[in-house]
């Protein structure tokens, strides 16, 4: 009988001890993450007239995890399908959805809004919902994101100029239940935070204030990096930290 208890309590530590490894080896066997970023020139990488955040998240990327920026300086929703670039990014999610976790940051507002382009706040609702089911189709995660922030002030007050395509940013990721990430939110208080003088600093050229230079780039793709850990802690092993930047950024520090 001692030896039969013995035996059941051997058998009973080796099971246990094979489900506790488990979760290990499945982690092991995910697959990593690629993102590709579609949007205009606040993601695109820095040049004449454009630069956003986009390299600076890139940059974080923990290998083998990768990614694209695939911002178009000027481009709305309209044209970045028109012009062929949604068919780009569509074809790099066609090509590594089989190795990769892939995501797909949307941000446009800053062209549509403006008076000469001729996309409409419905229209550029109806868009936005287009890409996020194309992604979908694909097997993808689109990701919507709000527009980061200009760095306009009026006196020390940070001017909001593009609540009307954020708001409509947001319904469409309620609508069609997919993932917000509230860049605009979190940009502006961070450069509300630090005020006019420094915020200037991240200028892609003086008077600027709505590009990103590449120094720029780093400190909002770090906030984006911080966005997107939170929102999803599966992206841990895939998105380095850098502590000391992000409580610059969570102190309202200029870093």
């Amino acid at each position: 009988m001692a030896s039969r208890t013995l035996q059941w309590i051997s058998s009973a530590l080796l099971l246990a001890h094979l489900g506790a490894s488990s979760p290990t080896s499945k982690h092991k066997d995910d697959k990593p993450a690629a993102f590709f970023l579609a949007g205009d020139s606040t993601t695109a990488v820095q040049s004449t007239g454009g630069g956003g955040w986009g390299n600076g998240f890139l940059a974080t990327l923990q290998s083998p995890a990768y990614g694209a920026n695939k911002g178009h300086n000027g481009a709305t929703t309209v044209s970045f399908v028109k012009g062929g670039d949604w068919a780009t990014v569509l074809n790099l999610v066609k090509n590594a959805t089989d190795a990769y976790n892939v995501y797909v940051t949307i941000q446009f507002g800053h062209n549509d809004q403006k008076p000469g382009n001729n996309v409409p706040i419905p229209q550029f609702k109806t868009n936005l919902a287009t890409l996020t089911s194309d992604v979908q189709e694909l097997g993808a995660t689109p990701l919507l994101f709000t527009s980061l922030t200009r760095r306009k002030f009026d006196g020390t007050q940070l001017i909001q100029d593009l609540g009307d395509v954020v708001n409509a940013t947001r319904k469409v990721a309620a609508e069609s239940n997919v993932k917000l990430i509230d860049l605009n939110a979190a940009s502006r208080k961070y450069v509300q935070a630090i005020g006019s003088a420094d915020a200037d600093k991240y200028n892609l050229v003086a008077g600027d204030r709505t590009h990103l230079n590449a120094h720029g780039s780093e400190v909002f793709g770090r906030i984006v990096a911080d966005l997107l850990l939170e929102s999803d802690e599966s992206l841990g092993p895939w998105i380095g930290r850098n502590a000391t930047l992000s409580h610059l950024i969570e102190e309202g520090v200029y870093a």
